[in-house]
């Protein structure tokens, strides 16, 4: 995991997300770890071992991919929860993945200003490109050194959309998803960006990290 200090950061401005604006907020947060990388098939695999728990949508297609090292997907919000907490850690909120990914400068994705290619991010498909397998689209995780947060935090833009504990303000039955996906283009993996989805939805390109409070 990676220590994001306590302090305060530049918040909000998803402009397609409010669409008549959104007042940009300095806020502060307590210290909090979160996991450099998004929660891998392999990890999952033996959470599934030691919980029991019901295996997430295309599993059988991870191992045909033999995608240990790629993100999960398939897992609704109670999967992700339920994996956090078995670890003694927790979901993060939205405002805590946004200083995780956004730093304390304002920047417009993990690695900076710069426009998202290649060399920082696993995005841009398309939302066109429906693979057979839908984890032949993922890269393994850690595989964009430079486009990691202030913080070390890597794929915190792109490759998969990643659940956060929070509610919507005004329909509380959805939960904010954060950092877009390899489908999505440069305006939707901005970390400003926001979307919301129903915590029983298990997307193909759907995944999760976890947080821990600092000590």
């Amino acid at each position: 995991m990676a220590l994001v200090p306590a302090g305060e950061f530049l918040y909000g401005g998803d402009e397609l997300y409010v669409p008549n604006g959104e007042v940009v907020q300095r806020l502060s947060l307590p210290a909090f770890y979160m996991d450099k990388y998004e929660v891998t098939v392999s990890r999952y695999a033996n959470f599934l071992q030691v919980s029991k728990r019901k295996q997430p949508e295309y599993w059988n297609q991870a191992s045909q991919m033999r995608a240990g090292s790629r993100p999960v997907i398939g897992v609704d919000w109670y999967d992700a929860d339920a994996y956090c907490r078995h670890y003694g850690k927790r979901l993060p909120t939205g405002q805590e993945w946004e200083k995780a990914a956004r730093g304390t400068d304002g920047r417009k994705y993990p690695w900076g200003n710069d426009e998202p290619s290649g060399r920082y991010t696993n995005h841009g498909a398309g939302y066109d490109m429906y693979p057979d397998n839908p984890y032949s689209g993922l890269t393994e995780v850690g595989s964009f050194d430079d486009g990691k947060s202030p913080f070390g935090i890597y794929d915190l833009a792109g490759n998969v959309w990643e659940w956060t504990n929070t509610d919507d303000s005004a329909v509380v039955e959805v939960k904010e998803v954060r950092g877009g996906s390899w489908h999505d283009g440069p305006s939707i993996i901005r970390s400003t960006r926001r979307m919301t989805v129903e915590p029983s939805s298990r997307a193909m390109v759907g995944g999760f990290r976890c947080v821990q409070d600092g000590k």
